[in-house]
């Protein structure tokens, strides 16, 4: 077993040790403690577990890979995903915690009908499959890497951990276990971009100093037939840029396993306050991950740069075992780099592995590379368990307590619920052994789904009093089956060919469209049939008031 092989264990086994104590010592028996934490937790710390929960495996693993790769394209990701937190807190949280209910098809449900809370929880569990696949796909990766494991036992390993502490504490041992995991998680982020920075431009704020390397690394980039780091829609057509970082923002702001989050708090101002915390914590990772996937990417180009195969650095090789680096047959030397299976380049380079492998790339030592993998893990298994909870909960709660037995009692609604999750745990094996993207590739395509599905419906539940339950059923389905439809259209999955990009625009990009296609649908059918009951309206009117307001006395 290798340094890194031991120091990867040393910090992965004593991570998981306490990710499994705190679950165990919240391990609960009713439901409001399963499912929305008693709704006692404090507003810091639900602010690093939204944070955990929203830095998964896209965000620590794969995203400053794709921005490396993509150049300044690659900020659609950065402002999506963080606007869209700006979006969440303004339109939807605090409204959403004062409706007071355990999930969001509930609400739909109240607002809306039983039969919109139906759709409402299928398109949820849509949603959160999609997401989790990629989160099951981070953990195989970093298994598979460290741990000497291949893909398919990396992925089962972590699927396995995921369901054991998820299952036991439920919302509240996921919050309690996803505020040490965000601990874990930014640590091994800023650790590694600190000690670059200060090795390659004499001072260690990665945000700051960045700027000193790149254009060195956009010649080195040309050299290797890339696009320069710095060009402007390089990788995207300009449309395309709008509309994937409008899909990221309003999906971000319609995700069920985020928006479930805000039910957790004490108060709505709680609510509030989540979302100011989670947001300061996203950023001090979202702010370096483009200085991250600067350096790497000039680090891992200037130690291949003309070097000869039989004489490629170690972190080649070690990844080569994995599958996820390949080294043409065909070369003598480097002369060209990719992350293209496609492109024929003497070197390919998957995505997903520049974050783990920057520590080995820069030749740091191999406890910071340990640490590393923790994060990776960390950032994984944080997010997993919020999509398994959002599953769950639309099955037991949803469908099973709601539809099928009304009766049923609590212990057999956690029961069904903790079977649901076992069952989607089988499922996102099988999704992150054969992912059909990269990491945040595939997440992507979730906030698109749920950009077409549920932002337009909570904003219109919150903010029109005229939307009625045809209406949201017919827009709801709309959104969904026209943007799946154009992912299945545009990507190669379930065995079908992949078709051209229609007027440019990538299937991470078609969610903003699909949310257009809600709101008309949904206005439009609204208008045309009768209004919702009085007693709805009122509701509608009231969320939006932080207290009961009292009418003036009319003048005498």
């Amino acid at each position: 077993m290798s340094e890194i092989q031991v120091w990867s264990l040393v910090f992965v086994g004593l991570s998981f040790a306490i990710y499994l104590s705190i679950a165990w010592r919240s391990r609960v028996k009713e439901t409001k403690g399963f499912y929305v934490a008693g709704q006692g937790i404090p507003a810091v710390a639900n602010g690093a577990a939204v944070a955990a929960d929203w830095m998964s495996a896209a965000s620590f693993i794969s995203m400053a890979g794709l921005i490396a790769f993509m150049g300044s394209d690659g900020s659609v990701y950065l402002m999506g995903w963080t606007g869209g937190y700006v979006l969440l807190a303004l339109l939807l949280a605090p409204y959403l915690r004062k409706w007071g209910k355990f999930t969001v098809p509930e609400f739909v449900g109240d607002r809306y009908s039983e039969y919109v809370r139906l759709i409402a929880a299928v398109a949820a569990i849509i949603v959160s499959f999609t997401y989790v696949v990629g989160q099951m796909r981070g953990g195989g990766i970093v298994f598979s890497r460290f741990l000497n494991l291949s893909i398919e036992g990396g992925v089962a390993v972590a699927a396995a951990i995921i369901f054991l502490y998820a299952v036991l504490g439920g919302m509240k041992g996921i919050t309690w276990t996803q505020v040490a995991q965000y601990t874990v998680m930014i640590v091994a982020y800023l650790i590694p971009a600190w000690t670059i920075a200060q090795k390659m431009t004499g001072f260690p704020v990665p945000q700051v100093t960045f700027g000193q390397i790149l254009a060195e690394l956009d010649a080195l980039s040309e050299q290797f037939g890339l696009s320069q780091y710095t060009d402007a829609f390089a990788a995207r057509p300009q449309l395309d840029v709008f509309l994937v970082t409008m899909s990221l923002m309003i999906g971000t702001a319609g995700l069920p396993h985020v928006i479930i989050r805000f039910y957790t708090t004490r108060s709505v101002r709680g609510a509030r306050f989540s979302a100011f915390w989670a947001l300061l914590f996203i950023g001090l990772l979202y702010t370096t991950a483009p200085a991250v996937g600067a350096f790497t990417k000039l680090n891992l180009m200037q130690s291949v740069d003309g070097v000869a195969v039989a004489s490629l650095p170690a972190w080649v090789n070690n990844w080569a075992a994995t599958g996820l680096v390949t080294v043409s047959d065909s070369a003598s030397t480097i002369t060209s780099l990719s992350n293209d299976p496609e492109s024929g380049a003497d070197l390919i380079v998957n995505n997903d592995i520049l974050v783990l492998a920057t520590p080995e790339i820069a030749g740091l030592p191999a406890p910071i590379v340990g640490l590393v993998a923790a994060g990776g893990l960390a950032a994984a298994m944080s997010t997993a368990a919020g999509l398994l909870l959002v599953i769950s909960s639309s099955v037991s709660h949803d469908l099973y307590f709601r539809v099928v037995k009304k009766e049923a009692s609590e212990s057999r609604r956690l029961l069904v619920g903790r079977i649901a999750m076992g069952l989607a745990v089988v499922v996102a094996i099988y999704g992150g052994i054969n992912p059909p993207a990269y990491v945040a590739q595939v997440v992507a395509f979730a906030f698109g789904l749920a950009a077409s599905t549920f932002f337009p419906i909570l904003v219109l539940g919150i903010f029109w009093k005229r939307a009625n339950a045809i209406g949201a059923a017919s827009g709801m389905i709309s959104g969904l089956v026209f943007t799946a439809s154009y992912m299945i259209y545009t990507l190669d999955v379930f065995g079908t060919s992949a078709h051209e990009h229609v007027f440019g625009i990538s299937p991470e990009g078609i969610g903003a469209i699909g949310a257009l296609v809600n709101i008309i649908v949904t206005v439009v059918v609204s208008k045309l049939t009768a209004p919702p009951s009085e007693h709805v309206q009122e509701m509608v009117e009231g969320i939006r008031y932080p207290a009961a307001r009292v009418e003036a006395p009319a003048p005498e």
